[in-house]
């Protein structure tokens, strides 16, 4: 497996937490934990931005991504607005996740919690090209739910 560096920087009043980490072998993202100063509480339909602490140094060509935990949202409702979300490699300030309680309860988000997780992915830059005409294709233009739930 390719490893490709990724500078990392803790913020003040943040470093008592670990940094973000594979929980498995196999795992293709990093848990990211909540970097708050006391309990936030989301009651259902909240949205609210979580800190981290952490600000990075991506090298070009590549983005982190920031994505949900499947437990959070099984088990609580809890997601991400903005799913994923893009750390670009030229931005230097916190990561900060943004977190929903879909769910029907309050869920409280406590430091060190684990809100989320870092992928790093390839970027590919598009050129872009104006056309009249685009190529054909059984599909076409059929979208949202065009080819039916069976």
């Amino acid at each position: 497996m390719t490893r490709i560096p990724v500078r990392i920087r803790r913020l003040d009043g943040c470093g008592d937490l670990p940094l973000p980490r594979y929980e498995s072998g196999g795992a293709s993202g990093m848990d990211i934990r909540a970097c708050v100063d006391a309990p936030v509480r989301l009651d259902p339909g909240d949205i609210r931005l979580i800190p981290t602490g952490l600000c990075v140094s991506i090298p070009p060509g590549f983005e982190l991504q920031i994505r949900p935990r499947s437990g959070l949202a099984l088990r609580h409702g809890i997601g991400m607005v903005n799913s994923p979300g893009t750390i670009d490699s030229d931005y230097r300030g916190e990561i900060g996740i943004i977190l929903i309680n879909w769910g029907e309860k309050a869920f409280t988000v406590r430091r060190g919690d684990r809100i989320g997780q870092m992928v790093l992915s390839r970027v590919y830059r598009a050129e872009l090209e104006a056309v009249n005409d685009l190529d054909a294709t059984d599909r076409g233009e059929g979208g949202f739910g065009h080819s039916g739930l069976k």
